[in-house]
């Protein structure tokens, strides 16, 4: 069986990767966020050389319909000799599972350059086929399962990825691992980031050390009722009692919170990645957690609806990119931002002008 990798929102190809699960790999998500750091911060391509527009004239009017073709001969058109061989050398290295290419396809999917960034879709694109095509021969079930770790430092999170991943790879399984660690020194609360984290894996898992009050403040409401999974680390020596206290305690907290599923109601598991206590346990957990969701068609329906996320997230910083960044609207913001900051202007009247300026321009043109 395959299984997921340590990934982490705030890389730029994070969303991209995660549609492009490479042959017997699987998806976690390992997480240590603080609240200021916001979402993911991929952006689309400005181009995608997608798009085939036809003009009808229905009863009603002109009407303007499109009509968006995906075939692989309308993203490689426009590449160059070198750009194709690029692309492909890449492909073929991401499906064998070479480190390399990955690495190589990294660095291209996060480049911010115009070229760099189309070239990136089309390698996407590429990957997405395939992965379809692979999905079809497994009878339509995903080849990868996809856990998302996030939890307050000192959590023990790096312990636990280091004894999981080793137990899982000497049972035969393949996994891959991305490890982000961008915790602030002022502020090691969970909070906005794991919001996207969620929204791109399979099953959400929040790990919490032993200890409450202060030292788990910044764990927000919101990622508790968004966990699938809760496992209370270093449960082991002196801590074995407070660990307890407080699996109690979230299993009593999860009784009151929303369902998320018709199928799955979340667990509370102790664990120790010292003692490797819990762990097997926690993994046969997980692998119940897939089967049921997999079973209802639930799994296949979160995936569907994340991309539908996706797709919406990166139209709008786009469109946010778009309208900063406009000739017209550029000029205009350092003035109303001081005359927001100094009272003179609300800031919907500031945002009203800055809206005016821009359509009043995009009719121009």
């Amino acid at each position: 069986m395959n299984i997921p990798v340590l990934l982490h929102p705030h890389q730029c190809f994070l969303k991209g990767l995660l549609r492009t699960p490479f042959r017997r790999y699987h998806f976690i998500l390992h997480s240590r966020t603080h609240l200021g750091l916001g979402g993911p911060c991929a952006r689309p391509s400005d181009s995608l050389g997608l798009p085939c527009t036809k003009w009808m004239l229905l009863s009603n009017g002109l009407k303007r319909q499109l009509c968006v073709q995906t075939t692989l001969k309308e993203h490689t058109e426009g590449l160059s000799d070198k750009e194709q061989r690029l692309v492909d050398k890449l492909y073929t290295g991401l499906i064998q599972g070479q480190r390399a290419c990955l690495a190589e396809a990294i660095t291209l999917i996060e480049s911010t350059h115009h070229r760099k960034k189309e070239l990136a879709q089309v390698l996407l694109q590429k990957v997405l086929v395939y992965h379809k095509e692979q999905e079809q021969l497994n009878k339509g079930k995903p080849r990868a399962f996809r856990v998302g770790l996030s939890g307050p430092p000192g959590a023990g999170k790096s312990t636990f990825i280091e004894y999981f991943g080793k137990m899982l790879t000497e049972r035969g399984h393949k996994l891959s691992v991305l490890a982000v660690d961008p915790s602030s020194c002022t502020s090691g609360g969970v909070g906005q980031s794991e919001f996207a984290v969620a929204d791109m894996v399979d099953m959400f898992v929040l790990l919490l050390p032993p200890a409450g009050g202060d030292e788990l403040q910044g764990i927000k409401r919101g990622i508790i009722e968004m966990a699938d999974l809760v496992a209370i680390t270093k449960s082991d020596g002196d801590l074995v009692v407070p660990a307890r206290r407080i699996q109690a305690e979230y299993v009593s907290a999860l009784k009151l919170l929303r369902k998320r599923s018709e199928v799955w109601r979340p667990k509370v598991v102790r664990i120790s990645s010292r003692t490797g206590e819990g762990i097997a346990e926690m993994w046969d957990k997980m692998r119940e957690f897939q089967d049921l969701m997999l079973a209802s068609g639930e799994l296949t329906s979160r995936r569907q609806k994340q991309q539908k996320i996706w797709m919406w997230n990166l139209i709008q910083e786009s469109v946010l990119e778009l309208f900063r960044t406009h000739p017209t609207v550029r000029g205009q913001i350092p003035l109303l931002e001081r005359k927001v900051l100094s009272g003179a202007l609300s800031p919907g009247l500031a945002a009203d002008l800055l809206l005016k300026a821009f359509k009043a321009e995009t009719n121009e043109m």
